[in-house]
């Protein structure tokens, strides 16, 4: 890795791209540390350095915005409404079939998705932004803080407005550097700015518990961190490069007296083929309990049984249920972004086949069964390394922003995987001298 980016600055055109590419990262690190109008910063810095507010229920999207959703500055909401409205409107493709009709059109009807994407997008932002204002002036963002309730002095509706209105624009300006380095940079820039914003917490969640160990100053608790860290880095990048690879042949055609096709290829199935989207979606569902019994008044029972039970992460019902949240998503998740009848249909229309199976639906039927296979130790490797934090919780009582979490780790090993791959495959294209001089 290392290799691909000392060859890159040696290219002049790849460097400008890389450079580029920097610039936006600071530009955006600098926003995380811009407070908004009408925030109290000081009361905001008392709070997070005494409440331990990272244990709270915001925990998953603090971690996508690098640490600013907490801090309420410019970029509080970072990356997250426009991931959700991805999510969102990938879901919708498969139901809505206009949105289908669009994706098959080719990079029009991308371009078209990507429009809605943004609206839905802001639409979120704003959403997303009423209800941090609004949390954030009851005093329930930082609990246990005696100053929480006056992290906004003035509450009248002309600041609430302008604190919303401009995290809007923040978060508006994020998916506008995303882009921008999607087109001018390296890699896809929304997942180069969530590396990033999930990279710039490992270094305060790390020495937070060199600080809080007890063994030999801490260090025996940092140094066994940093161990499972680089055991759950390879095994993570093992299994994402694990694939399984169907062989499909195509027949010859004679079109005059030449003859087409007759090659071979594969269709690679990857092991984990959802990603990390399961695990984002159990989290956000996992937190519907815990959000619903903080707004809620009074001390109610099944107030108190969410409270005991799903609110801190390590008691065995949330395990269980945050575990099979994740397998069932996993499954789901694949159920709509594959589709085999399709895959199958498109290889019968130019003459490919699977050897020894026949063209059609016995071809759908062979990859649905593969794909149901292999989706079996996906899901069970997305749990596992998922419950990673939880066990952190119990061995370092550590918070559940734990620097090596599953969430965390698979989406910096992928995007830096996805990243060096896109390095590597433009120096290979200008390096290539062709057969002839």
């Amino acid at each position: 890795m290392l290799t691909a980016f000392a060859r890159a600055f040696k290219t002049p055109d790849l460097r400008k791209k890389l450079l580029f590419t920097l610039a936006i990262i600071v530009v955006y690190r600098v926003g995380t540390h811009v407070p908004i109008p009408g925030v109290d910063y000081r009361n905001v810095q008392t709070c997070i350095d005494n409440a331990q507010a990272n244990q709270g229920i915001f925990g998953l999207v603090n971690m996508f915005s690098g640490g600013a959703l907490l801090q309420i500055t410019i970029f509080a909401l970072g990356i997250m409404p426009y991931i959700t409205a991805s999510i969102i409107l990938q879901l919708l493709t498969v139901v809505i079939p206009r949105l289908e009709a669009l994706k098959k059109e080719g990079q029009a009807g991308t371009a078209k998705i990507t429009q809605y994407t943004r609206y839905l997008t802001i639409a979120l932002a704003i959403l997303q932004g009423t209800g941090l204002v609004a949390t954030a002036r009851s005093g329930a963002l930082f609990q246990g803080c005696p100053v929480a309730s006056q992290i906004v002095p003035d509450q009248s509706i002309f600041v609430t407005i302008t604190m919303v209105i401009t995290m809007t624009a923040g978060t508006a300006a994020v998916m506008w550097l995303g882009e921008l380095i999607t087109d001018r940079g390296i890699g896809n820039g929304m997942s180069i700015l969530m590396f990033i914003s999930i990279a710039a917490t490992f270094p305060s969640a790390l020495w937070a518990i060199k600080t809080q160990g007890d063994l030999a100053g801490g260090w025996i608790e940092f140094g066994t961190v940093i161990a499972v860290g680089l055991v759950m880095v390879g095994l993570v990048v093992f299994v994402e490069q694990a694939q399984r690879r169907i062989p499909v042949q195509y027949a010859k055609r004679m079109i005059g007296r030449r003859s087409y096709g007759g090659t071979s290829t594969y269709i690679p199935l990857k092991v984990n083929q959802a990603g990390v989207i399961p695990v984002i979606f159990a989290s956000s569902l996992l937190y519907i309990p815990a959000l619903i019994a903080q707004f809620a008044g009074g001390t109610s029972g099944w107030k108190t049984w969410i409270e005991q039970h799903f609110v801190k992460g390590d008691h065995p019902y949330y395990i269980i249920t945050y575990f099979l949240l994740i397998v069932f998503f996993a499954f789901f998740y694949v159920a709509i972004s594959f589709n085999p009848e399709e895959v199958a249909d498109n290889m019968k229309k130019y003459g490919g086949f699977i050897p020894g199976i026949r063209a059609g639906r016995p071809t759908a039927e062979y990859l649905s069964y593969v794909l149901n296979r292999i989706t079996w130790p996906g899901s069970l490797y997305l749990g596992l390394i998922a419950l990673v934090p939880t066990m952190a919780l119990v061995g370092f009582q550590a918070n559940q922003n734990f620097p090596f979490g599953g969430t965390s780790i698979l989406i910096i090993v992928g995007v830096g995987l996805e990243t060096v791959k896109q390095i590597e495959s433009q120096l290979q294209q200008r390096n290539y001298e062709g057969f002839l001089r």
